[in-house]
């Protein structure tokens, strides 16, 4: 009889049905899980090198906690405010706001509960310049990536990226309570990581961010341009990686990993770009994009693995 008697459709039914696993799976993935895997796995190995060798563990967990929260507090603020292009993009069909599992007022709420939350931490179990540095990360993803870069210019990318950089600033400050020119370079490392590690994703969605007018570079110019700027970046990526060596008294592993995935990481973007001009059908852009994070994750093992080694 009470099946009989609710009218309710779409997502608001959607929601009267759920239970509470797929609630937590819900709200889980307003946090982009993967996104803030890979934002922490730039924070420990900085912490590593920070202390040279192995920070207290309980600093680590804490940082490590902290981070995740305010990711994903960033990241959920992101989908309720991009709820209305999402339910146009088909790469985003599945995303909670889009089927109902959690409305629009439980996104938001949870967004502000989980940041909060994360501020909090890092100050009492921190440092509060680890506090500060996080919550102007939330705010810069939030207020110029998200509210006005994203929706208006092409350079959305490249700019919006400095708040994946602020991790590895928040795991410094974490340990020494203040910042040097070494978390300066892991910071540009990231920000000139980002745009061809993302670029290639938005060329292989290039139509669904042309269906909601987001004017991502592979948008509004064509895959030779896209390819070029994938590499020029890349190129720079890899030039700056090779700075934290003087700076930072970097020894063989760091140089050997920097040198070799960095090759890797040039020629896999000069294999986009030849592609591209050759007017080949499918240009395989997902290839970069993957080898990006392989790229960035081999740099940040050797970050963390060199301190602890004693050549």
């Amino acid at each position: 009889m009470t099946a009989a008697l609710d009218t309710r459709s779409g997502p608001e039914a959607g929601r009267a049905r759920i239970g509470v696993k797929r609630k937590v799976r819900a709200y889980v993935s307003l946090t982009k899980p993967r996104v803030m895997e890979l934002l922490l796995v730039t924070t420990a190995p900085t912490m590593f090198l920070a202390q040279g060798g192995v920070p207290n563990l309980w600093l680590i967990a804490a940082t490590l906690i902290g981070g995740a929260l305010s990711a994903g507090s960033a990241s959920a603020f992101n989908c309720y405010i991009d709820r209305d292009i999402d339910r146009i993009m088909k790469r985003t069909k599945d995303r909670a706001l889009v089927t109902g599992d959690v409305s629009d007022r439980e996104a938001l709420v949870f967004a502000y509960v989980i940041g909060v939350a994360s501020i909090v931490w890092l100050w009492f179990t921190v440092n509060p310049l680890s506090a500060a540095l996080s919550l102007g990360a939330i705010l810069f993803y939030v207020f110029v990536y998200t509210l006005w870069l994203k929706r208006r210019t092409p350079q959305n990318i490249v700019w919006g990226g400095i708040a994946g950089c602020m991790p590895v600033l928040i795991g410094w400050a974490a340990v020494t309570g203040s910042l040097t020119w070494a978390p300066v370079i892991l910071f540009l490392v990231i920000f000139l990581w980002t745009p061809p590690h993302y670029w290639p994703l938005s060329m292989r969605y290039r139509d669904d961010y042309a269906s909601v007018n987001v004017p991502m570079l592979a948008v509004v110019r064509g895959r030779a341009h896209v390819g070029l700027q994938v590499i020029l970046y890349a190129w720079a990526t890899v030039a700056c990686s090779l700075l934290l060596v003087p700076v930072a008294h970097m020894g063989v592993v760091y140089t050997a990993v920097a040198v070799a995935s960095g090759a890797w990481f040039i020629w896999e973007s000069h294999r986009l770009y030849g592609r591209a001009i050759q007017h080949v059908a499918e240009v395989q852009p997902m290839r970069v994009f993957h080898s990006s994070i392989t790229y960035l994750t081999l740099i940040f093992l050797a970050v963390g693995i060199d301190p602890l080694l004693p050549f």
